[in-house]
């Protein structure tokens, strides 16, 4: 009798046993360990510890756009100052170009940028690792949008001089993600890193008291800053002028705004989120 029943429950057991072997309580565990942490780390405010250099990377991505830009479609797609000017003179004699109406875009198209990029952080939690990921991730995809039309749209040589579809859409795309470099600038606290304007910075950078003290952690961001803008701007003035052009230019800025994502990925989190 005792051999039969032990037979009975081996074969109930053999019964109940999942023909392709289940994950196990073990790797269930490490599968909800890491799900919590990956939740955690995504979850926590990143630090704003060094948090400027990020910031000041991206005045690369701003002069390599700015320069390529101007010079294949004759409109700024960052700095929207010089779309501004851009634009009087283009309403004084709206027939003399149409050089206005590609500032006018842009300009629109970052104010719209600059009012859903601060509403997607404020509404979402500031400074939380996945939040700031989604908004760099977003500019890059958007970055991808502009370059995929320019490269396979039509050639480019006659841009400052005609409109259609093919320049006002990128034109588009590329001003209302760089508002989301500005707008994290805010985020982070490092309102005079904007990554889309020099005058500010070069005022308060020879207004400083310091200008010449050894140790002055402002006046080295604002130093930095145009120099950094310099050497993006001549990047893209070397795209822009080889046969590859604006399209270069584009796939290169979306590849560093990809460095930014990842940037954000493993930044350090702040102390009580760590």
């Amino acid at each position: 009798m005792n051999s039969n029943a032990q037979n009975h429950r081996d074969r109930r057991t053999d019964e109940e046993t999942p023909l392709l072997g289940g994950p196990g309580p073990a790797k269930n565990a490490h599968a909800a360990g890491l799900g919590t942490k990956l939740k955690k780390h995504f979850g926590a405010n990143v630090s704003k510890n060094w948090a400027d250099l990020v910031l000041l990377f991206c005045y690369v991505i701003t002069g390599l756009l700015d320069s390529s830009a101007v010079f294949i479609w004759g409109s700024f797609v960052s700095m929207q100052t010089g779309n501004t000017v851009y634009l009087g003179l283009g309403l004084v004699a709206p027939s003399e170009g149409i050089r206005w109406v590609k500032a006018l875009t842009s300009i629109t198209s970052f104010c719209l940028g600059s009012f859903f990029f601060a509403r997607f952080h404020r509404f979402l939690s500031p400074r939380k690792r996945w939040v700031l990921v989604a908004s760099y991730t977003l500019q890059m995809l958007l970055i991808v949008l502009a370059a995929l039309v320019v490269t396979y749209g039509h050639d480019e040589v006659d841009d400052k001089d005609h409109l259609h579809w093919q320049v006002l859409v990128p034109l588009a795309v590329v001003a209302f993600q760089s508002s989301g470099q500005a707008v994290t600038s805010r985020v982070l606290q490092y309102g005079g890193l904007t990554s889309v304007v020099l005058t500010s910075n070069y005022c308060d950078l020879f207004s400083d008291p310091n200008l010449i003290a050894v140790s002055n952690v402002e006046r080295n961001r604002r130093v930095a800053a145009p120099i950094l803008l310099l050497i993006g701007a001549m990047l893209g003035g070397v795209w822009a002028h080889s046969s590859i052009g604006l399209a270069g230019a584009l796939w290169t800025a979306a590849a560093l705004k990809a460095a930014a994502v990842l940037a954000w990925v493993f930044w350090s989190a702040e102390p009580d989120n760590a």
